[in-house]
C-alpha cells in the first residue's frame, strides 16, 4: 500500500502543468538530440545544467532525466536512416537497421525500435519504483565506511567498463579524483591547489568543468570529422511493424529489457554496454539459423539493443537516488544538478523531498509516453532536421553555453574555464581518453575523501575499520575481485579485443 500511496503522491506531482511541460520539453530535446548526430545525451545535459538554475528542482530534475532517456530513443533514427549513431549506445542499431532501410524497411526498424524502447522503458521504471524504497532503507544503514568502500567500488566498476584501454581509463579517474581536490579542505579549510587564484577557493566548478570537457569538446571533435553524411531518405513509410515482425521481436524485446534493466544498474553500464551485450546475446542465440543473417538487416538485431540501452538508461537512476552514487557520466551530472539546488543526494532525499523523489520516477512513465507519440507519428520531421548543416547549429549552441556558463556566477572567469577545459576534453579525445571515469572521479573524489577521513576520525586511525563491518568488506572484497579479473592477461586481452571490434 506504501508504495501505491507514493505513487500518488508522485502522479500528484508530475502532472502539474510545470512538471508536464518540462517533462515533453526534456523529451523533446533529448530526442532532438538523439537524432543529430555528434551531441550526446552527456553533452547536452552539460550544457543545460546553468538553465536549470533558475528552475524548480522537481522540473529540473525531470527535464534533464527526459533528454537522457530520450536521447535513446533519438539514436536510433540516425543509425537507421543514415548509418549514423546519433547517441553512442546506438552504435550497434546502424548494423542491421541501416541494411533493413537500405532494403526499404526503415518504417518497420524504426517502428519496432520505438516499440521496444517503450516497453523497455516502462518496465524498468516499474523496477526503479520496486526496487528503490528498500534500497533506501539499506542505504540508512550505511555509515562513513561503507559509503567509502561503496564509492571504491564504483570507481573500479567505471574503470572496469570504461571503453578502450584500461591504463587510460585508470589514469582518467586519477585527474578527475585530482581535480576535485582543488578548494578548501573540507575539515581544516585550507585552501588546496588553487595557485593563488581567489576565483577557485570554493573548488573547479562542476557545471564549466562538464560543459568544457564534454559539449566544448564535443563540438570541435565534431567541426575536425566535417558535415559529410550519407544520402537522407525524402520520405519513411510503413511505420507500423507487421506481424510477424512483432513474433520475431517480441523474444528479443523481453530479453533485452531484463539484461538492459539489470547492467544499468551497474557503475559504468547504462545505455551502452547493455546494447552491446544485448545484440551479442541475441546473435548467438540466433546462430547460423538466423534469416537474414545478423548484420543483414534482421529486425531482432534492433528490438533487442534498442530494448536494452533504454531500459539500462532508466534504472541507472537506482544508485543515483537510493545511495547518491552515479553509475554514469549522465548520472554524476543528475547530482550534480541536485547540488546546484542544494539538494543532497542520497537516501534523505526520499524522506526529506518525497513529491520531488516520486514525482520524477512517475515523470518517467509520462515521458515514455510522449516518446512513443514524437517517435513514431513525427519520424518525417526528424527526418528534415538531419538536412541542417552542422555549421549552423554549432555557433549558436556554443553562444548559448556560453551565455549559460556566465548567468550562474555572474562571472567571466568560469566563462574561461569552460573553454579551457573544452581544449583539455578535445585533447583527451585525440589521445583516445574516455571522460566518463574523469567525471565519476570529480564526483565521487571530495565524497571519497570526507567519508575515509570521518571513518578514520570515528576509528581513531584504525584502518580496519573498512574491513570490520560486513558491509564495507563485501563491497571491497568485490571491488579486489573486479581488478583482478581485469587485470588477469586473458580477460585483458579480450576485452580489448572486444571494444576494438565494437
Amino acid at each position: 500500500m506504501d508504495l501505491i500511496a507514493n505513487l500518488l503522491l508522485g502522479f500528484e506531482s508530475a502532472v502539474s502543468l510545470q512538471n508536464l511541460f518540462y517533462c515533453f520539453v526534456g523529451v523533446s530535446v533529448g530526442t532532438l538530440i538523439g537524432v543529430l548526430p555528434g551531441m550526446g545525451p552527456v553533452a547536452t545535459v552539460a550544457m543545460l545544467l546553468p538553465i536549470t538554475y533558475s528552475l524548480d528542482p522537481a522540473a529540473a530534475l525531470i527535464m534533464l532525466a527526459g533528454i537522457y532517456y530520450g536521447a535513446q530513443y533519438g539514436g536510433s533514427t540516425t543509425a537507421v536512416l543514415v548509418n549514423i549513431p546519433g547517441e553512442a549506445a546506438a552504435v550497434v542499431t546502424c548494423i542491421d537497421g541501416h541494411k533493413m532501410a537500405k532494403r526499404g524497411r526503415a518504417g518497420a526498424a524504426l517502428g519496432i525500435a520505438a516499440i521496444g524502447s517503450f516497453i523497455a522503458g516502462c518496465f524498468a521504471t516499474v523496477l526503479i519504483a520496486a526496487f528503490a524504497p528498500p534500497l533506501t532503507e539499506l542505504a540508512f544503514e550505511f555509515g562513513p565506511a561503507e559509503y567509502f568502500s561503496l564509492m571504491v567500488l564504483g570507481l573500479i566498476g567505471a574503470v572496469v567498463l570504461a571503453n578502450g584501454s584500461l591504463i587510460k581509463a585508470i589514469c582518467m579517474i586519477f585527474v578527475g579524483l585530482i581535480l576535485g581536490l582543488v578548494g578548501s579542505d573540507i575539515n581544516s579549510g585550507a585552501l588546496r591547489y588553487t595557485f593563488g587564484i581567489d576565483e577557485l577557493m570554493d573548488g573547479i566548478d562542476f557545471v564549466a568543468l562538464s560543459m568544457g570537457i564534454y559539449g566544448f569538446a564535443e563540438i570541435m571533435k565534431n567541426l575536425e570529422l566535417g558535415s559529410g553524411r550519407s544520402v537522407v531518405p525524402a520520405k519513411v513509410t510503413g511505420i507500423l511493424p507487421t506481424r510477424a515482425d512483432l513474433k520475431a521481436s517480441a523474444g528479443p524485446i523481453a530479453r533485452g529489457t531484463l539484461l538492459g534493466s539489470f547492467l544499468g544498474i551497474l557503475p559504468g553500464g547504462g545505455a551502452l554496454l547493455s546494447s552491446f551485450a544485448s545484440y551479442t546475446f541475441e546473435k548467438k542465440l540466433a546462430g547460423d539459423k538466423a534469416d537474414p543473417p545478423f548484420g543483414e538487416g534482421n529486425i531482432r538485431g534492433v528490438a533487442g539493443p534498442e530494448s536494452a540501452n533504454n531500459a539500462g538508461a532508466q534504472t541507472s537512476f537506482i544508485p543515483m537516488l537510493t545511495l547518491g552514487i552515479p553509475s554514469n557520466a549522465v548520472m554524476a551530472l543528475m547530482i550534480g544538478a541536485m547540488m546546484i539546488h542544494d539538494i543532497t543526494p542520497g537516501p534523505q532525499v526520499m524522506s526529506t523531498d518525497p513529491a520531488l523523489f516520486w514525482g520524477l520516477i512517475v515523470s518517467m512513465w509520462i515521458g515514455n509516453l510522449f516518446l512513443i507519440i514524437l517517435n513514431l507519428p513525427m519520424i518525417g520531421m526528424w527526418v528534415q532536421l538531419l538536412k541542417v548543416p552542422y555549421h549552423w547549429l554549432y555557433p549558436a549552441i556554443l553562444c548559448f553555453c556560453c551565455i549559460g556558463v556566465y548567468s550562474i556566477n555572474s562571472n567571466v572567469f568560469d566563462v574561461w574555464m569552460t573553454i579551457g577545459f573544452g581544449l583539455i576534453g578535445y585533447v583527451f579525445n585525440k589521445l583516445g581518453c574516455e571522460c566518463a571515469p574523469l567525471i565519476l572521479g570529480f564526483i565521487l573524489g571530495p565524497m571519497l575523501e570526507e567519508n575515509m577521513r570521518r571513518a578514520l576520525l570515528l576509528s581513531r586511525g584504525d584502518l580496519t575499520v573498512f574491513v570490520t563491518s560486513p558491509l564495507s568488506a563485501s563491497f571491497l572484497a568485490m571491488a579486489a575481485v573486479l581488478l583482478i579479473m581485469v587485470l588477469a592477461p586473458a580477460v585483458r586481452s579480450g576485452r580489448e579485443k572486444a571494444f576494438q571490434e565494437d
